[in-house]
């Protein structure tokens, strides 16, 4: 039943975020990784999903996806991909926060965010120095950017209470608390691998079904729906 629910899953949400953005995490870049925390940023502002992706484009597209390339913008610069990508209510607000995190992490870090795991004594410290980039800088953008490190860097953020939400739909785990449920997970994901596939690839498949049917109450038109234990018990 697991194997059955997990392939589904997967043809449902093949890729990450990343991958599907064309930010290639695996290489561990120093590059790649900031244009993840690009992404996070957008990402992290309760705006479309949809939007935020098409913003992160514009970027990649007008290549202003480093530290030097958003401060040589500036601020007007940067105004104006965002308003091309959609992201107009945050604008002026996601620039200036951008303009601060490129600045502070090449003032601290020389440009790379290696340099800060690195420099970072624990997964606490690595999480308060990210949030110290830039003003408001949250839990939610910093759980984004780490959640699809976890092999990368080693991390074990919490699980978004959509994948949890998600995941007690699908029967795949029983326990609702973050830590408990992150154990849960990845005990059932060590018996059921997927060549090809890492952990992380599951993560994401659940948090977009939590995003997109469960916590919308979706129920009648999700593609889970036959093998959904909230559907089958409402």
């Amino acid at each position: 039943m697991y194997a059955r629910v997990i392939k589904m899953l997967f043809e449902a949400f093949p890729e990450t975020y990343s991958e599907e953005l064309g930010i290639l995490l695996e290489s561990g870049s120093s590059g790649e990784i900031f244009k993840w925390f690009l992404a996070s940023l957008l990402f992290g502002k309760p705006i479309r999903e949809a939007q935020a992706m098409k913003t992160y484009r514009c970027f990649a597209r007008h290549g202003v996806i480093t530290p030097e390339g958003i401060l040589g913008a500036g601020w007007e610069r940067l105004v104006q991909i965002l308003d091309e990508g959609g992201y107009t209510r945050y604008d002026f607000s996601t620039a200036d926060k951008l303009l601060e995190v490129a600045e502070n992490l090449q003032k601290w870090y020389g440009g790379d965010l290696n340099i800060l795991r690195r420099k970072s004594s624990c997964e606490e410290d690595l999480v308060e120095r990210l949030k110290s980039l830039g003003k408001g800088i949250g839990d939610v953008t910093v759980q984004i950017f780490l959640r699809e490190l976890r092999h990368v860097w080693n991390v074990s953020p919490p699980l978004s209470r959509f994948t949890v939400l998600a995941a007690l739909n699908l029967g795949l785990i029983e326990e609702s608390r973050p830590e408990k449920a992150l154990d849960s997970l990845r005990s059932l994901w060590e018996s059921h691998r997927v060549e090809g596939k890492k952990f992380v690839h599951l993560e994401t498949s659940l948090l977009r079904l939590g995003k997109n049917y469960c916590r919308k109450n979706k129920c009648t038109t999700c593609p889970f729906k036959g093998v959904c234990r909230r559907f089958q018990l409402s």
